[in-house]
């Protein structure tokens, strides 16, 4: 359907909270339903990712199980690349071998909770015959979610150098995948709207991956966030999403955590350190947390004033209430609910030429939609149209009026037309 809203909103960029004073060079806090901004520093300067790339990785690789062309069981070919890249244990890594069996699931696991970077490659080859296309498929992905500002080079964040050579076709040998915080919480926002279940992996601390009879390696969850990993990093309700660091990139952290119903995905870029990048994330959270609410702004049934019927044509009744088929509700900043207001659009595709519904219609018939306009300084989403918005819906069933109706409606209508010709031409003698 197509909505026309009535009025625009005045969408102004979110500023930074002073008292916020965030050690990161770029960062961002986005409500995870709405995608609306709740803060933002230099959201949009486009930074090395690092493996935070993996959220893309993440992404192809659960779209491949939904769509049926992996399954979890399936045994993962190992390369000969991927064994001598899996035993490079300056990177983060769990040693694979080609004389083992290795599931979907088990390289995930170790991808989800351990960064591990082999395992990683291993899943792009199963998928699309290499990391070459793979690539590409990430980067059409990218494009595909609306992400702009970034641009994947490799599966895993590292930079192509450690790669030793077997970077993908069409990449620099230095290169580095790169994105903006923005575009970063635009993949983490698609990710727990598409495939939220990233999260049942993402939010295990600790976990054992059997690399070989006998070898047992215990992989620790780089996000420190999580209970029991670090205990003064422990924040309560979060339970993902992925770390990232290279010397080009500094440390980075895509978290997000939910309390009382809401959820927030948080971004910080080049933090100095792997504590910084929590202790940094954590005000972001706690800034969220603190000063945001889920609030039920406007009834189920809400009445715009001025505007409580609509026209309508060739029906028994000559117009139909209408209301709102749901509350309407927001995430708003402590303080700030008397400052939205609603405004009603109407489905231009339900009405006539001359504005009116056509009869028939069906009780609770959507004909518009009901949205939050924000009076103060504006706000802003992660993309545009993610306005809060309800249905607009008919009151009551309008029928069609029959053929008796309608006529004495034309010749009503007729007599009236000469009557007011009648008295418009007295008026002009005496005028």
């Amino acid at each position: 359907m197509s909505f026309i809203l009535m009025a625009t909103l005045i969408v102004q960029p979110a500023t930074a909270d002073a008292a916020l004073d965030l050690d990161a060079e770029s960062a961002i806090l986005v409500e995870a339903e709405s995608g609306k901004i709740l803060y933002q520093k230099n959201i949009d300067a486009v930074l090395p990712l690092a493996s935070m790339t993996k959220m893309m990785s993440e992404y192809l690789i659960l779209e491949a199980i939904s769509e049926g062309r992996i399954s979890w069981d399936q045994q993962v070919p190992i390369s000969d690349w991927v064994r001598t890249l899996s035993l490079q244990t300056a990177l983060s890594n769990v040693p694979l071998r080609q004389d083992e069996t290795y599931t979907v699931r088990d390289l995930y696991e170790s991808v989800a909770i351990y960064s591990a970077n082999a395992s990683t490659i291993a899943l792009a080859e199963l998928i699309s015959g290499s990391e070459t296309q793979f690539v590409q498929l990430m980067n059409e992905k990218g494009e595909e979610l609306g992400l702009e500002d970034f641009n994947f080079v490799n599966s895993s964040g590292l930079n192509n150098r450690d790669l030793q050579g077997n970077h993908p076709e069409g990449t620099g040998a230095e290169a580095e995948n790169e994105m903006s915080a923005r575009a970063t919480a635009k993949l983490a926002y698609a990710l727990l709207r598409d495939y939220p279940e990233v999260l049942e992996t993402a939010s295990i601390p600790m976990k054992d991956f059997q690399a070989g009879p006998g070898e047992v390696i215990p992989m620790e969850n780089w996000n420190w966030m999580l209970p029991t990993i670090r205990p003064q990093h422990d924040y309560e309700g979060i339970d993902g999403l992925k770390t990232g660091f290279t010397s080009a990139a500094g440390n980075t952290f895509t978290g997000t955590a939910e309390r009382d119903g809401m959820r927030l995905i948080s971004v910080v870029m080049r933090t100095e350190s792997r504590d910084a990048r929590f202790n940094e994330t954590r005000k972001l959270l706690d800034f969220g947390f603190n000063n945001f609410s889920t609030v039920e702004l406007f009834d189920e049934g809400h009445v715009v004033e001025g505007e409580e019927t609509l026209p309508v044509a060739a029906g028994k009744e000559r117009e139909v209430a209408i209301s709102s088929a749901e509350a309407l509700s927001a995430v708003v900043r402590n303080g700030q609910n008397d400052q939205y207001s609603v405004e009603l659009g109407l489905d231009q595709e339900k009405l006539n030429e001359d504005g009116e519904l056509v009869a028939p219609l069906e009780a609770g018939e959507a004909v518009g939609t009901l949205s939050l306009s924000f009076e103060g300084e504006g706000e802003e989403f992660l993309y545009s149209g993610q306005q809060e918005g309800v249905p607009m819906v008919t009151d009551t069933a309008v029928e069609k009026a029959g053929w008796f109706t309608m006529m004495m409606r034309g010749i009503g209508g007729f007599f009236s037309g000469i009557w007011n010709t009648a008295v418009n031409t007295v008026s002009g003698w005496f005028s």
